[in-house]
């Protein structure tokens, strides 16, 4: 992981060294990372886990995923769209998630701000995949230096996110969601994903 090159694992399989050796993370990587994603909700959801994840690490949310979609209603925008005050409290106080009274009323927005696209007769899932022209950007990488932390697209996506009212959405973090979602396939050149059909 030194050289941040792909790793060789247990299994026999090369792997990105971001994940190491944790088979919770391994199989994140190897089943979801990367993976197309165009369902809407779903799209969602990564998105605020990202925005929910800055400043930390990624297993940390990963970890709390399954909480996450319990204290917040299986990520349901007309549902998150309504919370209230006294919600936004009950949530301050559930362990299971990050309790991060900005991230969580800026969930609130961005749910407001996904229903706001649906009624202009734009969805969630269109809206993202515009940014790569509705097609999977591959890029092969070598190295984990070589993998940018946000790009163009992340830049002006990140920017029409915000422009609807959607909050934790930087280009960071939008590039994350990205990844994460396959928009953006950056799996190392030599890790067995990059191979997958």
């Amino acid at each position: 992981m030194a050289n941040g090159e792909a790793l060789a694992h247990e299994d026999g399989r090369m792997r990105c060294p971001w994940c190491g050796t944790d088979p919770f993370y391994m199989a994140y990587h190897d089943h979801e990372w990367g993976v197309p994603e165009r369902d809407s909700r779903a799209l969602f959801e990564k998105l605020l886990l990202d925005g929910f994840q800055a400043g930390l690490a990624w297993i940390t949310i990963l970890r709390k995923r399954e909480n996450f979609r319990r204290a917040f209603d299986g990520f349901e925008p007309e549902i998150i769209a309504r919370y209230d005050a006294a919600k936004v409290e009950a949530l301050m106080q559930d362990a299971g998630i990050v309790r991060n009274r900005a991230k969580i009323e800026g969930a609130v927005l961005s749910a407001r701000g996904y229903l706001d696209l649906r009624e202009k007769g734009i969805s969630f899932s269109d809206l993202m995949w515009e940014s790569v022209n509705g097609e999977p950007v591959v890029n092969r990488p070598r190295r984990l230096a070589d993998v940018p932390a946000q790009t163009p697209a992340s830049l002006a996506l990140s920017k029409r996110l915000k422009g609807l009212g959607f909050k934790f959405c930087g280009p960071t973090i939008v590039y994350a969601a990205m990844q994460a979602c396959g928009l953006v396939d950056d799996h190392l050149a030599d890790c067995h994903c990059a191979h997958r059909a």
